[in-house]
Parts: structure tokens; sequence; C-alpha cells
């Protein structure tokens, strides 16, 4: 008899496979040698209350061995010789979207700017050892996209649009761990992502379909209103142009901005979007599992390092937390030179000494006031230029649709020239940033190419500062001693979305006025984060399809 149950429980008998069977046998009011097989079907924590409790969801097999397995895979058919669709890059949105394109029978043929994932290593470590950044191989271009060497949390609340249970699927098929079928909060870690990547690129490639590295797109082959193909340049000793014909699903990611401007310089249709921008805090792990577990004794032996979540409303405006990393690392996020741009990631053990969130304050295309003449971007001012977006509002010398993208570009360079011109990055004590005050030293910290002491109160917008200034006040009031001389704010962190939107048909999904042009995933901004990006990477794979049945 399979016997489904609800269970709440403490730490260590959640941890412990004997206490677990005999508080399922003691609340099924069977013997514990009558359960064959018990499997963890859901988990998550409650930390709410002093005493922490784990929610579980078990499934049991009294009497009989498990009968089935813990997913069921997806079946990959051969695509030799079938009609194609071009999938321009390999991060979660263009990986789903070719693996999705296989199920239906179609060829895929992804092209990717950067390098595969391990490749990626190399020029990854250059950043901090040497502090020069490959504008095509960085921590948001290459196989896997950002999400690959950034953490790999899964959680999302897309679930409206597709299946998370598939998205979660396909990645314990190509090697992630099945707890991610079960947490509530999901994550594979960064140190595990790379291999489930290199899964899904072999699986592409077995079935069929072709995938080119160090190949950047620079057009789209547009025949009347229908986009046929891409032109790309390989990194090559030639640099010959080449064409890829088919439908094209353009998962380029929220970093590519040359993307963008050839969109814009072609009068392809494109908006501003509303993005969030702030810092990264890092706190001590072991100071956040006391704040959040409630104990002196942090986590303990059967906690992981502890989550936390937080939003609230400031001057009509969101200030709230993102991309929180337990037991994690801040790391160097730029993709060109003077840049400076912070991210953060975790191990699947999130073991490390710090954990670190991204703070932001929602900004929205209203929010920026362009210049009477419009210039270049703001990431081209001089030092003498910077105090433009400097005041109550924000200001910034681009109009239309990249205008935030000019906003990011230009709190970057500032972020570069306080850092010393390097990928060092400014950085403040979180008390000394709340009180307006410069930092005369600053903690240890987890980023690797070095913090260096700056104002970020003075130099960052105010609209900005006085947001985050009020939440962390707030936050420390909801869990009293967050806003601490311990952490350290690091700036700055611009990458939490897409600045562009990609204006497409809500039906169809191609591009409002090109067919078989179908914008994809973050880049494209219509999602947020690795399992969204993946659904809408499987929702374009399926309109591409019928597109191609149609015609």
């Amino acid at each position: 008899m399979i016997k489904d149950l609800q269970l709440r429980v403490v730490p260590e008998v959640a941890a412990t496979d004997a206490l677990l069977r005999e508080r399922a046998a003691e609340e099924c009011g069977v013997r514990p040698g009558r359960i064959q097989g018990l499997r963890i079907v859901r988990r998550s924590i409650d930390a709410r209350q002093r005493q922490v409790f784990v929610n579980l969801g078990l499934r049991l097999w009294l009497d009989e061995p498990v009968s089935e397995a813990e997913f069921e895979p997806v079946d990959y058919p051969s695509v030799e010789c079938r009609a194609a669709v071009v999938v321009v890059g390999a991060g979660p949105g263009g990986l789903f979207a070719a693996l999705r394109l296989i199920e239906l029978g179609l060829r895929p043929i992804v092209v990717e700017r950067g390098k595969d994932v391990h490749e990626r290593k190399r020029d990854l470590a250059r950043i901090s050892r040497e502090h020069v950044v490959d504008p095509e191989s960085n921590y948001s271009f290459g196989e896997g996209g950002a999400g690959a060497y950034s953490d790999g949390k899964l959680y999302t609340r897309s679930k409206k649009r597709g299946s998370v249970e598939k998205i979660l699927r396909v990645f314990c098929q190509h090697g992630a761990a099945t707890d991610i079928l079960i947490d509530a909060h999901p994550h594979i870690g960064t140190d595990r992502l790379p291999r489930v990547i290199e899964n899904m690129r072999n699986t592409i490639i077995r079935c069929g379909g072709e995938v080119h590295f160090q190949t950047r797109m620079t057009g789209l082959v547009i025949r009347g209103d229908e986009v046929v193909g891409i032109k790309a340049i390989a990194a090559d000793e030639c640099q010959e142009e080449k064409t890829f014909m088919g439908p094209v699903i353009m998962a380029t990611g929220h970093s590519a901005r040359d993307v963008y401007r050839m969109l814009a310089a072609e009068g392809i249709e494109i908006e501003a979007k509303g993005i969030a921008v702030g810092v990264r805090l890092e706190h001590p792990a072991e100071l956040i599992d006391r704040i959040q577990y409630h104990s002196r004794d942090g986590r303990g032996r059967w906690l992981p390092a502890a989550e936390y979540s937080f939003v609230e409303q400031c001057q009509g405006r969101g200030v709230y937390s993102f991309c929180m990393c337990p037991g994690g690392f801040v790391v160097p996020a730029a993709t060109g030179p003077e840049q400076v741009v912070v991210n953060g990631m975790s191990p699947s053990h999130r073991n490390g000494r710090w954990s670190n969130s991204g703070m932001v304050v929602e900004l929205r295309p209203e929010d920026l006031t362009p210049l009477a003449t419009p210039g270049e971007a703001l990431g081209s001012l001089s030092e003498q230029e910077t105090s433009v977006a400097n005041g109550d509002g924000l200001t910034v010398a681009a109009s239309g649709a990249l205008t935030m993208m000019a906003l990011q570009e230009h709190l970057e360079r500032l972020a570069w020239l306080q850092g010393g011109r390097r990928q060092t990055a400014p950085a403040q004590r979180m008390t000394d940033f709340v009180r307006g005050r410069l930092s005369a030293e600053l903690p240890q910290s987890s980023y690797a190419p070095g913090i260096v002491a700056s104002p970020l109160h003075f130099w960052m917008p105010k609209f900005i500062v006085s947001r985050l200034q009020e939440g962390f006040r707030i936050f420390d009031r909801k869990s009293r001693g967050f806003l601490t001389q311990e952490a350290t704010v690091i700036g700055v962190e611009t990458r939490t979305s897409s600045p562009v939107r990609i204006l497409r048909d809500a039906e169809s999904l191609h591009h409002i006025r090109l067919r078989g042009l179908y914008p994809c995933g973050e880049g494209a901004g219509y999602a947020g984060g690795i399992v969204s990006a993946a659904i809408d990477g499987e929702r374009c794979a399926e309109a591409a399809a019928l597109y191609i049945t149609s015609n």
C-alpha cells in the first residue's frame, strides 16, 4: 500500500532516516518494519518561531517495495535532417528552447557568443587575478548564461506560464540532484551546475542539433516582414561572417547591450522597462544564521545556511532583497571594460563564511528624466560629469528605449572609477552607509578582486540611496541585528533584469512586426531567473514549431 503523509518535525528528525521512519510509523499507527520505502516529496523550513520546524511531504510504501522512479525522463529523438530553428544564446532560455525543439521533432542550431562552460572558468579566474574582463566570456556570456556561475537557484513564481516540475525533471535527467524536486527553494549550486549544462549540450548534439561557441550574432536576415535567419561572426582567424537560416529564437540574456543597440539601429520595436538597482550586501553567514534561526548557536548541526527575504515600500518604490546567496560569495559580473558590477553565488553545500544578497530599489522609466539634448550613454561620461545623476531625481543623457540601460552603464562606470579603475569594488560598512559617513576600514569580504572604502551614500543617486537607507532600518526592526557594522555594502548591483523589452505578440510570441523572430527569456524582458527563462524558452520553441508547420 502507498500512503502519502504530511509531517512537521524538528530538524534532527528530518535529517535522520531512522528517526523519520519511527515518526512516520507512529503517525500512521503501524510498526516501522512495515515501511519498506520512504521518500520525501516536499520539504520546507519554518523558522518563524523560536523553535524551527521542517515541514515534510512523505510517500510511504507499506508492506511492498518502492514501485516508482523519482522522476519520469523526457524522450529526445533524433532530429537529423529535420527543419532547423536558430537559437541565439545558450543560457537557460536557449538551452531549454533547444531541448524542447528536439522533443517536437525540429533541429536546433544554437549560436553562443561565449565559450563552453568549462573554458569560461579560465576567463572568470582572470577577472579576479588580473582584473581583465573578456567581453565575450565572463559571468554573463558563455554556455549556461548568467546562471551557470551565479548560484543556480531554481525558485520561481512563474507557475502560470508552464510546468516548473518539467523544468526540474529535465535538470535531474541531466545530472542535477533530485533534491531540487522536493525543496521549496531548490538550488543546484555553482559547483554542480556546469556539468549539468554540459550534459544538456551533449543531448542536443547527440540528437542531431548543432552548437556553435564563440560565434556572435551581428544581425538578422529579414525578408519583408519575416526573419529567416541570422548573420554571425566566429572568433577564429578568418573572422568570416556566417549565415544560419531558420526562424530565430533570440535568448541573448539581460547583458547583451550590443544586441539592444543593433535592434534600435535597425528600427526593430523595443521599449525601456523597469529594473532594480542597488548594492550587494554581505554579512557573516553565522550572523544571518543566528538572526534567522533565533538561536545563539545559529544553524547548528541539522539546518542549512539560513536564507532571508525582505521587501518594503519606501517613498513610493519597492526596496527588496534579490538573489540571496547563503554561505556564498560575491563575484565580479562586468561584461566589458570600465565597468564594475557585482553579483552573488553559492556552492551546493552553501558552507562559505559569508552570506550575501542584492539589495535593490525599484526603478521605472518615468523615474528618469532625459537631458534636453540627448547625447552618449552615461557610461561614457567623464569624472567631472558624474554629478549629473546625483540629484533628488535621476537624469540621464539618453532617451527612448535605451534610457534604463544608460543608467546602468553610468552607475557601473562610477563604480569602476571609485574602485580605482580596476575590478576592485567600492564598499562601505552597512552602518556607515545608513549614517552617511565614510568607512575608515572595511570587514573582510568574499569578493576576490578586493574591495576599497568608498562613500557610496554620496556618489550613488539619492533616489536610490535614501530608499536603501530607509529599507535597511526597516529590515533591522523586523530582524534585530541585521543592520550591523559587520556587514558590507558593495557596489554596484545593476543586472537584476533586462533594461529593455523586445516587443512580441502575446499569443504567437513572435515579434510584433517580424514573423519568425521569437524574443525569449530574461534578455527579451519576459522572464526573471533560471526557471522562468527555461519555461519561456519552451514556450518560444512551441510557438516556432507551430509557425513552421503552418507555413
